[in-house]
């Protein structure tokens, strides 16, 4: 009766608490006073708040119909229907939001609290015991525990209570008693319930107790003495405490041997405390925290404390796919219990469906445990429907379920159920992939047909049906893969192997003719058949075959050579003319210039000379310059003058000496060498506009905001124009790191680059900002974009798909968009999410594409080869310094001016260069009669 009082008591302190949070979160049912003009009001309001939540409510039942593994979605379902109040279809969402994922603390924690508030009946508690166990088993949670196991102190009232009660709290000591900072409260309220046990068993004050009630209450004194010594031999945080409080419980004086564990647990707290307090301090996700935490564990070895530490980093990172495979992989190899094994297999591919690499890890784990047929394929099913995002990830789990299937097979019979139902899955997904996988990736996954091949192998090896294997082949081969001599090579082992020599050598005459990458190596194959087993017949043929085959390659190679000889010459070619063409410009402006200059020193001249020098000569006689330049007559000089001069009204001339002090006032800058020694304090800008006046001042006034400058150093050309980039030097090095913030700021409408200076003479493959060229899951790269699209209007559209950690529009240099853009995610699930409902959206009358993020690598530049540089080094001295005008056509054919330097072919059809050509000077083309001319223009 006590213990029934003590849970009443407890239900009590529940549902006040819950009647003040009520209160503080201003429930309507928890009452008020307020006006009558308060009440229309909020009523008004209240309405139209109310349509729009239902009206979402639809919006998001119909969302999940169509995708029903949308995790955004199902949670704000829950959220909006526990907000209005709708029980049912609150309870049916989270049911259906349980069976496809592992929920979080916190949602089970909601669950369970409303489930525990209308369970009234003995059948109703029976669910919520229910519930509680399907929640432990989704994650180890202490709260989730010590919550299960106060509930079931309000059943003690109940036959078989008590030991019920017992049970869960030693189950819970099992799963989280080893937790360093949580563990405590858990053995703590399983000593209370024991002394409140006690307490009952107490005989009245002034009687006598029986005999059975004395070996009671010795009973249970012994068990909480027990459950103080199992305490204390565990290394958790407050032990000092519970140490103190057992002293003083305990009427006997502790046995030395409980004194020593303890001290020994107090050793082992002090080597946990630096991980607790690391995972303490850092942020989410704590990963790299958990994994020194794991590595510990691992190194200490204790099965328990490393499946305890392992399931609390997954708790805070139930999303990371490398941390389920790596728990995953020790409890397949370390503890191998079923049970442990299959549900956290069953959690991992839960939590991350779109990881291939767990599914199959979890057909492995259930064959190597035994798991009926039926369970295997369901699962497989499955992850058939899990949404993978690459079309390799479905040729892999197809590979895994068709070797559990072969592994099946008994191949003495010569036929069985169980090889019926291999070779229909073989047929199943070669059509699968054909059909679902390339609709929806546009390409198989399989390109090499390597699930035909096995099939194959195993049709040839193990079902000795060497008929149907080569039946299969033939499909590989049609679909493109006979130019490539490793299929039919592949082939030819299998038939080797497993067939007969009459095979083998149609199959290498067929090699011989399709392959297109290495003929070689299928010719040396065909001629070494025939040297061991062929008839001087079969020899003859195959060397003509392999002769004429050879021959065409070359020929074939020799071709293509020419034709790349040529292409590159035409670029040579180009490249020359605009040399030639930027040359000529630079002379022409170099010529005005002088000029101008003449006519200035013209103008300064003494009038009065010019007046003595009229009268003096009536015909003006030309002056010469060295070079032959014919400088224009006084009269010319005058007009000239008249005409662009200062007696022009519309452009005032600046005085001389003004322009001369403009012009020069920037080539009169000291070069300043640059200080490495300052580079931790510098950074270096750039992309910056050309036109930018006083460069200096206006980045100073930019930089102040990150610290005190020290010096802005503009970098200016010989002509004195500022070049768009300079240094910035601060006083201190956190002002300089600071000042990195302010990269791709937007300056005078370009953005503008920051970044450290850094001496790439020592540094060389230094990069500021390098792209990834991996597979990135949890970034999206969309295209398509209307390139009025700004930041801010494409996040509101990624939004509503997870949340969005960083958003990139890749725009030029100029800082104009491209129409393409970086989503990232926090996690791989939001990213797929968002890449199966964006694909194809319309933006501002725009379709776009979005794809995971999946870069090409990017290919260092080609050096040119010395022997190509050699062979068209003359031709850049026949135009100058930039080579023909773009406009300057040559009325001569091609092929006559590719006489100027022959090619000689090699026998492999590479391109060598013979001494007479690659040096001395061009030969002159030999004369050609008409007949030649025709016959060259036919040939060509």
């Amino acid at each position: 009766h006590k213990m029934a009082a003590a849970g009443a008591e407890a239900a009590a302190a529940v549902s006040e608490e819950e009647e003040q949070k009520r209160l503080l979160e201003g429930d309507p049912e928890s009452g008020g006073d307020s006006d009558d003009e308060g009440d229309s009001e909020s009523s008004g309001d209240g309405e139209d708040e109310e349509k729009e939540n239902e009206a979402e409510i639809q919006r998001l039942e119909e969302q999940l119909s169509i995708n029903a593994f949308d995790y955004n979605c199902h949670l704000d379902l829950i959220k909006l229907l526990r907000q209005e109040g709708e029980l049912v279809k609150l309870r049916r969402a989270r049911q259906k939001m349980s069976e496809l994922f592992p929920l979080t603390e916190e949602i089970w924690l909601d669950w369970l609290k409303d489930e525990i508030k209308m369970a009234s009946e003995s059948s109703e508690r029976e669910k919520v015991y229910e519930l509680f166990e399907r929640a432990v088993k989704d994650y180890i949670c202490p709260e989730i525990w010590l919550e299960y196991a106060q509930y079931s102190i309000g059943g003690i009232g109940q036959e078989g209570g008590i030991e019920r009660v017992r049970s869960i709290f030693e189950r819970a000591l099992t799963a989280v008693g080893l937790h360093v900072t949580k563990g405590t409260a858990l053995w703590e309220a399983y000593r209370e319930f024991e002394n409140a046990i006690l307490e009952t068993a107490q005989p009245a004050p002034g009687s006598v107790p029986l005999p059975e009630q004395q070996q009671m209450l010795c009973s249970q004194l012994e068990k909480i003495h027990t459950l103080f010594r199992r305490q204390l031999g565990i290394p958790l945080l407050d032990m000092e405490a519970s140490f103190a409080e057992y002293e003083e419980w305990s009427e006997d004086p502790i046995p030395e041997t409980i004194i020593k564990n303890y001290k020994k647990a107090l050793q082992q707290l002090e080597k946990y405390k630096p991980y607790e307090e690391a995972l303490l301090s850092a942020e989410t996700p704590k990963l790299a925290e958990y994994q020194a935490y794991i590595d510990f564990e691992m190194k200490a070895g204790d099965p328990a404390r490393i499946q305890l530490i392992y399931e609390r980093a997954l708790a805070e990172n139930c999303l990371v796919p490398d941390l389920w495979a790596r728990y995953n992989q020790y409890l397949d190899r370390q503890l191998k219990v079923k049970e442990l094994v299959l549900s956290a297999h069953d959690r991992a591919v839960r939590n991350c469906p779109w990881t291939v690499g767990l599914w199959i890890r979890y057909l492995l784990a259930m064959e190597r445990h035994s798991i009926d047929h039926c369970t295997v394929s369901e699962i497989f099913e499955k992850a058939l429907n899990a949404g993978f995002i690459q079309a390799t990830d479905y040729v892999e789990i197809w590979q895994a379920y068709l070797d559990y299937l072969r592994r099946r097979v008994d191949f003495t019979q010569d036929s069985s159920k169980e090889l019926e139902e291999l070779r229909s899955a073989f047929a199943r997904a070669v059509e699968y992939l054909k059909q679902e996988v390339e609709e929806r990736f546009s390409e198989s996954g399989d390109p090499s047909c390597t699930i035909m091949q096995n099939w194959a192998r195993v049709e040839a090896r193990l079902c000795n049906n060497m008929q149907k294997a080569r039946e299969l082949w033939d499909n590989i081969m049609t679909k493109g893969n006979a130019k490539y001599a490793n299929m039919w090579l592949e082939y030819y082992n299998l038939e080797r192997a497993h067939g007969d020599t009459q095979h083998c050598r149609k199959a290498l005459h067929r090699a011989v003719q399709c392959t297109s990458d290495y003929p070689e190596h299928v010719c040396e194959v065909l001629l070494t058949l025939e040297r061991i087993e062929g008839t001087l017949e079969d020899w003859d043929a195959a060397v003509q075959k392999t002769e004429n085959r050879l021959a065409r390659v070359n020929e074939q190679r020799a071709k293509a050579a020419e034709k790349e000889a040529a292409l590159a010459k035409l670029e040579e070619e180009k490249a020359e003319q605009r040399k030639q063409s930027r040359a000529e410009k630079k002379a022409s402006k170099k010529a005005k210039k002088n000029r101008a200059g003449d006519k200035r020193k013209a103008e300064d001249d003494d009038e009065g000379e010019w007046g003595q020098e009229e009268e003096g000569k009536k015909q003006p006689s030309k002056r010469h310059k060295g070079d032959g330049d014919v400088l224009p007559t006084e009269e010319e000089m005058e007009v000239e003058t008249g005409l662009f001069g200062r007696s022009a009204p519309e452009k005032p001339e600046q005085p001389p000496n003004q322009k001369e002090k403009a012009s020069t006032s920037r080539k009169e800058i000291p070069k300043v060498l640059h200080d490495s020694s300052k580079d931790n304090v510098m950074v270096f800008v750039s992309n910056l506009a050309y036109t930018m006046a006083e460069p200096q001042m206006k980045l100073r006034g930019l930089f102040e905001s990150c610290g005190e400058v020290a010096e802005v150093r503009p970098v200016f050309s010989n002509k004195g124009t500022f070049r768009g980039y300079c240094y910035v030097e601060f006083k201190e090095e956190k002002s300089a790191l600071q000042a990195l913030g302010l990269d791709r700021k937007v300056v005078e409408g370009r953005p503008m680059f920051v970044s450290p200076c850094i001496d790439k003479n020592k540094n060389p493959d230094f990069k500021v900002f390098r792209y990834s060229t991996t597979l990135e899951k949890h970034k999206l790269f969309i295209s398509g974009l209307p390139f009025s699209c700004t930041k801010e209007e494409l996040e509101e559209v990624c939004k509503a798909h997870g949340n969005v950690k960083d958003i990139r529009l890749v725009t030029n240099r100029a800082g104009k968009p491209k129409g393409l853009a970086y989503v990232e995610y926090e996690n791989e699930a939001q990213a797929s999410q968002a890449v199966l409902k964006m694909d194809g959206l319309t933006i501002k009358e725009h379709v776009i594409k979005v794809a995971i993020s999946n870069p090409p690598l990017r290919r260092p530049p080609e050096k040119p080869e010395a022997g190509r540089a050699s062979q068209f080094a003359a031709p850049r001295q026949l135009y100058g310094a930039r080579g023909k005008g773009r406009t300057q056509l040559s009325m001569m054919p091609r092929a006559l001016q590719r006489q100027n330097h022959p090619v000689a072919k090699a026998e492999n059809g590479m391109v060598q260069n013979s001494p007479a050509t690659s040096s001395g000077p061009p030969e002159e083309p030999k004369k050609m009669s008409n007949a030649d001319f025709a016959r060259m223009l036919l040939k060509e």
